[in-house]
């Protein structure tokens, strides 16, 4: 303060002129934007950088999703007849929790309040990170292995990673023509769909599968990986082998007859398939849609769903065969 007090009375005086004036004006400016630099490198730095993950946050977990009626109940129990696997019901907090983190980071006014208040975003994901794992660990018994079948919360696949890296997440597959026709016979409500109109619920699942699989495949194959309902009901000696080969858990027999551990693992009422995984697999549900789409549907096939070509199957073919059931399905069903 005195230095600038003493610079002004020489100004005054006339004693320095006017270029030499102008550079020190120069000079105390950079000095001032560097400092201001300093400060606010230091500010962002303590308040963005991202600090390592609780070491609880590292476990590892398994995520099972897809569209409603694609097989997410089936992978779930044959999961848990493994004794070393824990999923437990829906928790549907999960999905409602991804959905408003997705709105509040995709609206640039939300995030901006965020980040301004150091909310976002690595406070944020600390917070859901602990919330989520809270839920799945406290909404059953402890296990070595703990999953999570929550349907749509795959549609935040590469987000769910981020903050449990080393999970694994098992996409379910179906032919979307059966998955229509299951919503649709068993009145089903899912989200805005129509289910009155096999139009457009076809466009809806098309849409969202859409979604699920390009975060599966962003996500890579060591971290997700997509299995086709067909094959696990047809071929599940091979298709259960190669998914606990993905998960690094040891296969065992038991994942074969799930409907012998129904009484273990606790089943919600609210979940429309809990009746039919309680038997044994069937291939009924394979060929119930056979017949059920209007003509004007199926001729526009290929343009309502063309996600259907691209997870391998034919959208012009009417009654598709899915393969032929492997040796453990033919004696167990008597064929």
């Amino acid at each position: 303060m005195k230095f600038l007090l003493y610079f002004l009375k020489l100004v005054r005086k006339n004693i320095l002129s006017r270029a030499v004036i102008i550079l020190v004006g120069v000079v105390v400016f950079l000095l001032f934007i560097l400092e201001f630099s300093k400060y606010s490198s230091s500010v962002n730095k303590a308040r963005y950088t991202k600090k390592r993950p609780d070491e609880d946050l590292e476990q590892y977990l398994i995520f099972v999703g897809g569209i409603p009626r694609s097989g997410t109940t089936l992978m779930r129990k044959m999961l848990e007849s493994h004794p070393d696997i824990r999923c437990g019901p829906e928790t549907h907090v999960i999905p409602w929790l991804l959905k408003d983190h997705y709105e509040w980071t995709t609206s640039t006014k939300e995030f901006v309040r965020l980040v301004e208040a150091g909310v976002a975003p690595h406070a944020l994901d600390n917070a859901m990170a602990k919330f989520i794992l809270s839920i799945i660990v406290h909404h059953g018994p402890p296990a070595k292995y703990l999953c999570n079948k929550d349907p749509y919360s795959l549609q935040a696949t590469t987000y769910l990673h981020g903050l449990f890296p080393n999970s694994k997440f098992i996409l379910m597959l179906r032919d979307g023509r059966a998955s229509a026709h299951s919503v649709i016979s068993k009145g089903i409500t899912v989200g805005n769909w129509n289910i009155k109109s096999y139009r457009d619920v076809l466009m809806h699942w098309n849409d969202e599968i859409n979604n699920m699989y390009k975060e599966c495949l962003t996500s890579g194959p060591k971290v997700c990986l997509p299995v086709h309902y067909e094959k696990l009901v047809l071929q599940p000696v091979a298709t259960t082998k190669k998914i606990f080969n993905f998960l690094g858990i040891p296969w065992c027999k038991e994942v074969l007859h799930h409907e012998d551990h129904a009484n273990e693992t606790k089943l919600s009422a609210y979940e429309l398939s809990t009746d039919q995984v309680k038997k044994p697999l069937y291939l009924e549900g394979l060929t119930k849609w056979f017949g059920k789409i209007p003509p004007d549907v199926e001729r526009d096939m290929a343009f309502i769903a063309p996600m259907l070509k691209i997870l391998g199957y034919n959208p012009e073919e009417r009654r598709p065969k899915y393969g032929e059931p492997d040796d453990f399905v033919l004696k167990k069903l008597n064929i």
